[in-house]
């Protein structure tokens, strides 16, 4: 793709490094925001910057925040005893959209996937256990997708936490083995927390 100045290639390049645009779709946004004013570029490439330099994760449990604590933890509704571990802040508002889960949770911000030289010390697990530790936690869920590195993941927490007295579960198999638990639907996700099950070996 010939493109006849350097500075829209930079912004296609710039573009087309996020994941699922290509570079024809990022040369059709970048053309789109050439036609915008200053002004609404200014607002666009602020609304990033003030993103990453305000974008917190939670002290607790990892989710985001724009403060110390999330929504989430800060919530004396919620069920703070139970705890539903995580891999991502994607899944999170998956099970949010479900509205059926009262508890906290705690994002480990990956799998361990030695394919992809991710292990357990890449992982937020040493905050895990220590509020695990506290003796204030009943249950704790595993909430990631069941794939083997999901599973993986369960069985090397599972090791870490199963000498407290704690009820440890995982979904319900409503959620299909092997896929990711971010495109599962609002209805089998909600099933699937409502009907866990206890985490076995």
């Amino acid at each position: 793709m010939n493109i006849p100045s350097k500075h829209i290639e930079n912004a296609v390049d710039q573009i087309a490094s996020l994941p699922g645009i290509g570079r024809r779709t990022a040369l059709r946004l970048v053309l789109h925001l050439m036609q915008r004013s200053e002004a609404e570029i200014n607002d666009f490439s602020n609304a990033f910057i003030e993103m990453k330099a305000n974008v917190n994760q939670c002290s607790t449990c990892g989710n985001i925040t724009d403060h110390e604590k999330c929504s989430v933890c800060n919530d004396e509704r919620r069920d703070q005893t139970t705890i539903c571990v995580v891999e991502d802040i994607r899944d999170i508002l998956a099970i949010e959209a479900t509205e059926s889960y009262k508890g906290t949770y705690h994002v480990l911000g990956g799998i361990i996937s030695p394919m992809d030289g991710v292990g357990p010390s890449d992982l937020n697990l040493d905050s895990l256990i220590s509020r695990v530790a506290t003796g204030d936690v009943n249950e704790v869920i595993f909430a990631l997708s069941p794939t083997m590195e999901g599973d993986t993941t369960n069985y090397f927490i599972y090791k870490k936490i199963r000498e407290y007295e704690i009820v440890i579960s995982t979904l319900s198999r409503g959620v299909s083995v092997g896929s990711e638990l971010q495109y599962a639907d609002e209805v089998t996700l909600s099933r699937s927390l409502l009907h866990r099950q206890p985490f076995k070996m």
